[in-house]
């Protein structure tokens, strides 16, 4: 036998559960509001004096190869003196680029950079690289064909 208090409290029962489902939706809306704002607020953008620096080595007409296997030796050295390097790359096709080679390294500071390359250029294992890869690279009025450039990140980088 079904009472008529019976119904009411179903109606009050389903009432109070979609009564309760919004309450938790709107709770949730709020939070991530308030959340999300207090992120922004504390979120702070240091200054960086981080650059990279881009190595262009143009080689002698087919030794792309062989400056390579020199590279895959000399980045372990690279490792131990802090040069930090993004990678290495080599045309993969017949291109314009066909004899260059090229690294980008990162580093904190151009000043860092100065004493990181200062520290690999005295450490005594490597001399003999520099000298193995000396005639692998073109040379242009007795200088190396080697571009050597300096490159800050865009303000809208993700890489910075």
């Amino acid at each position: 036998m079904k009472t008529k208090h019976g119904a009411v409290l179903a109606r009050l029962a389903h009432w109070q559960g979609w009564k309760f489902c919004a309450t938790s939706v709107l709770s949730f809306a709020c939070g991530v509001l308030i959340a999300s704002h207090w992120i922004h607020v504390k979120e702070v953008r240091a200054e960086s004096n981080r650059v990279f620096e881009l190595m262009v080595y143009h080689t002698a007409p087919g030794k792309v190869p062989e400056l390579e296997s020199i590279f895959q030796d000399v980045s372990k050295l690279q490792a131990k003196h802090d040069l930090n390097v993004v990678g290495y790359w080599v045309p993969d096709q017949d291109s314009p680029w066909k004899n260059t080679f090229v690294y980008l390294v990162a580093q904190a500071s151009k000043e860092d950079a100065k004493t990181h390359w200062d520290a690999l250029h005295a450490d005594a294992a490597f001399p003999p690289y520099r000298k193995a890869a000396a005639p692998l690279i073109e040379q242009v009025n007795g200088e190396y064909n080697v571009e050597e450039v300096f490159m800050r990140p865009a303000d809208y980088s993700a890489m910075k």
